[in-house]
């Protein structure tokens, strides 16, 4: 084992230098010093990035210029920017010269670049929902068939809350190249009911009950008046098609309150609602 050993440290690396040269005390101690110097960097540097996005979102908060969404990921960049800058003085510390660095970066930014399209798309669609802003961090919208409210949107990914709150994270790329329907971005929405009442029903009567059921509601906005008019006759029913406006944030339990209150209504007032019925005719007798 010990020739082993020292024909090991007796090999040639150039010019006469041996293993046995490099792997001295100074030699490891120096290797040992770098690498205790690049771990504290790594620790300052990733200390510094959260410490930046911190700040540059509670800007951004306190800013009547910017919202949560932008800071958001202004402050996502930042961290990455600093975190990259963190990797380059690790580097350098080794020894890589920056001249090597930039080909290095430029050599790997090409390759990486060529074998990521999708996640670098996925960025350049984070940029565009930032600077365009379909929505913002607090909107309820609907994306991909996905339904939720915005909670964060980065430089890869857009994270919605679902109704049933589970998480949902989306992919920049498919959120700007999808329909995003917003439903929180206008204060007012329009609700629609169908109602429908018996043949033998007195209508003038049922509309004065839907109409009486809509106004009264306090989250019923006045304007535009309520729309309220025969809309078709059924097999069953004579179909009242009802449309109102209410605040946005009111609108689901508004349209389902209005259901439940109108059939209480027209229930009180006499007027039947009817249902589908099937007569069975025995033949056998």
């Amino acid at each position: 084992m010990t020739d082993f050993l020292n024909s090991l440290m007796a090999i040639q690396i150039a010019d006469g230098v041996t293993v046995g040269d490099i792997l001295t005390v100074e030699f490891m101690a120096g290797i040992l010093g770098k690498v205790v110097l690049a771990i504290c960097i790594l620790l300052i540097g990733f200390f510094i990035a959260g410490w930046i996005k911190r700040r540059v979102t509670g800007f951004a908060d306190r800013s009547r210029h910017l919202d949560i969404t932008t800071g958001s990921f202004l402050g996502n960049l930042a961290r990455y920017a600093i975190m990259t800058l963190t990797v380059i003085f690790v580097l350098q510390n080794f020894g890589l010269q920056t001249t090597s660095l930039v080909a290095l970066l430029g050599a790997a930014g090409l390759a990486i670049g060529l074998a990521l399209q999708g996640v670098l798309g996925g960025v350049a669609a984070g940029i565009m929902l930032v600077i365009f802003r379909p929505f913002k961090v607090g909107d309820f919208i609907e994306i991909s068939e996905e339904m939720g409210t915005v909670k964060d949107i980065s430089i890869f990914t857009t994270e919605l809350a679902s109704l049933d709150n589970v998480q949902i994270i989306i992919p920049n790329a498919q959120v700007w190249g999808n329909v995003i329907t917003n439903y929180s971005v206008y204060g007012t929405r329009r609700a629609e009911w169908t109602f429908g009442v018996g043949y033998g029903a007195n209508l003038a009567e049922a509309e004065r009950i839907i109409r009486s059921v809509i106004e009264t509601d306090p989250r019923s906005l006045s304007e535009p008046a309520p729309f309220l008019q025969v809309n078709n006759l059924g097999d069953f029913s004579v179909d009242f098609l009802v449309r109102n406006w209410v605040a946005s944030a009111d609108f689901f339990q508004y349209q389902a309150d209005i259901k439940r209150q109108v059939k209480e209504a027209l229930d009180a007032g006499g007027i039947a609602i009817p249902f589908p019925t099937r007569t069975v005719i025995n033949t056998s007798e």
